[in-house]
């Protein structure tokens, strides 16, 4: 069964599920609804863009470590980014990040997945014009879905949001679900918080 998380609530994904090798990050969003732009003009769809952080001793050394749409493959081969959603329309993940902990490289101690919305600043969008957003992290043994986190609280005019990250403590993996809003432009601007 599901573990249904809370912002700043920890789980041990070790624990939960024996053996984990692979695990798939799903993030969901949904537009809110909004009424038409300026002379009936339909407002640009809110495009949100998932990345993942790859840390080293809690910082990101390098460019290189940032998987993300133009960047879709770590470069150690553990981590893979499935694709851009340019809308976040339909049911379910809107994207999603392949992590293969088993592989990961000893000197990566936390894996920080963020989503930016591309564009917020020219295109007037903030984290309150979406709803029904989450993170979800699936067995990717079984397929079973092992904890969720759904994105409750009031974001506007935040732009880019730190959903959670995966760490390794005491030799098992954990999932921190964070949930914070941010008011970075785009995802360099958010690299910059772990350098």
């Amino acid at each position: 069964m599901s573990i249904s998380l809370q912002k700043g609530q920890k789980v041990s994904l070790s624990k939960e599920s024996a053996g984990l090798s692979t695990v798939l990050i799903g993030l969901g969003w949904d537009e809110a609804k909004r009424r038409g732009g300026l002379f009936g003009l339909k407002p640009k769809p809110i495009d949100c863009d998932a990345s993942a952080f790859l840390l080293k001793n809690g910082k990101l050394a390098d460019k290189t470590d940032i998987v993300y749409f133009g960047n879709l493959h770590h470069k150690s081969g553990t981590v893979q980014h499935l694709g851009d959603n340019l809308t976040g329309e339909g049911d379910g993940d809107d994207e999603q990040i392949v992590v293969d902990l088993s592989k990961i490289p000893a000197e990566y101690d936390r894996i920080v997945i963020v989503v930016n919305i591309y564009h917020a600043v020219q295109r007037k969008q903030h984290f309150g014009m979406i709803e029904n957003a989450f993170i979800r992290l699936v067995d990717g043994k079984n397929n079973r879905e092992m904890c969720k986190y759904d994105l409750s609280e009031d974001y506007s005019d935040m732009t880019a949001m730190i959903f959670g990250e995966v760490y390794r403590h005491d030799g098992e993996w954990k999932f921190n679900a964070i949930g914070q809003g941010t008011k970075d432009p785009g995802i360099a601007e958010l690299a910059t918080r772990y350098k």
